[in-house]
């Protein structure tokens, strides 16, 4: 083990690939680097206005960890959905909104963390004025990380502001 520590430090100094020889390791680091993954227009029938989907990281088995940066633009947010294993957002810039089936719509803002557990029905996305960013934490079961359900409607989405 120290070798393989002993590896990495000498790597890191001197520029080269954090990656484990064969001998010392199966596994090995990889690296996506900023802006090799396209981003993705929120489809219709997930979103209700503009919303842009910056993907981080997929599942990788055994791993079912995902995660993503989702921007909405004023006035736009998620269709009701629920996650299979629940989902942790983290808002890092502007002011949104979010709301569980049943009950008040809250405000949230950067540095806020919210877990929403398995199988709760909610939305989020932008204020009325001010758009929204916030990293979305998945995981995957049965292949899926989302259940996508009906539009939050604009009475919904006005209530109790």
């Amino acid at each position: 083990m120290r070798t393989l520590a002993a590896l990495f430090a000498i790597a890191s100094t001197l520029g080269g690939p954090l990656t484990a020889t064969a001998a010392d390791s199966e596994a090995t680091m990889s690296i996506v680097r900023n802006g090799e993954q396209a981003s993705l227009i929120g489809a219709p029938s997930n979103f209700t206005g503009s919303a842009r989907i910056d993907p981080l990281f997929p599942a990788r088995a055994p791993s079912r960890v995902s995660a993503g940066y989702v921007t909405f633009q004023p006035n736009a947010r998620s269709m009701w959905h629920t996650h299979p294993l629940g989902q942790t957002l983290v808002v890092t810039a502007g002011m949104g909104w979010i709301q569980q089936a049943g009950g008040d719509k809250q405000i949230i803002k950067p540095g806020d963390v919210i877990w929403t557990p398995p199988g709760v029905k909610h939305w989020h996305g932008a204020t009325a004025t001010t758009g929204m960013t916030h990293m979305a934490i998945q995981e995957t079961l049965d292949g899926k990380n989302v259940e996508w359900l009906e539009p939050v409607t604009d009475a919904q989405y006005e209530a109790a502001r």
